[in-house]
């Protein structure tokens, strides 16, 4: 099943230039969507230096996981690297030559932030257990496929 859910998104990144509309919408969209995703992160990032709030830190969690199962295919269309739009964007050329690998970094932030949903209400000890995942996933991808 995991490798039907890999399959899927690679194919779906490989076909979404019929479904974005311009290439400065799709990394428009992209950016949004990525912006989204760090302003979950930030509050969350916060309480385990400061004041744990559990029902804050479940509500960030939540939105985080649900934002993680967007299809985001239509975001990366051929042409958006940050070499084809001169500045416009951080995302490398590497990302269109390694979609398998790119879909496979998605997917282990899409489940790192499936477990940081069950987990981030239990306690700070639990929510710092499971956003180091989270921002692990990140991170990895940044280092791979983006500049």
């Amino acid at each position: 099943m995991h490798k039907i859910a890999l399959a899927t998104i690679a194919l779906s990144l490989i076909a979404a230039p019929a479904l974005a509309g311009t290439n400065e919408d799709a990394v428009a969209e992209r950016q949004a969507y990525f912006k989204k995703l760090g302003g979950e992160m930030k509050p969350l990032a916060q309480m385990l230096k400061g004041d744990y709030d559990a029902a804050a830190a479940q509500q960030h969690a939540d939105t985080l996981a649900e934002l993680s199962t967007k299809d985001i295919s239509a975001l990366f269309v051929e042409g958006t690297s940050n070499a084809d739009m001169a500045g416009k964007t951080e995302a490398l050329p590497a990302i269109w030559e390694d979609m398998d690998g790119f879909a496979a970094k998605y997917q282990a932030f899409a489940s790192a932030a499936a477990n940081l949903k069950a987990e981030a209400g239990k306690g700070k000890g639990q929510l710092a257990a499971a956003f180091g995942p989270v921002g692990a996933s990140c991170k990895s991808c940044h280092d791979s496929f983006r500049e």
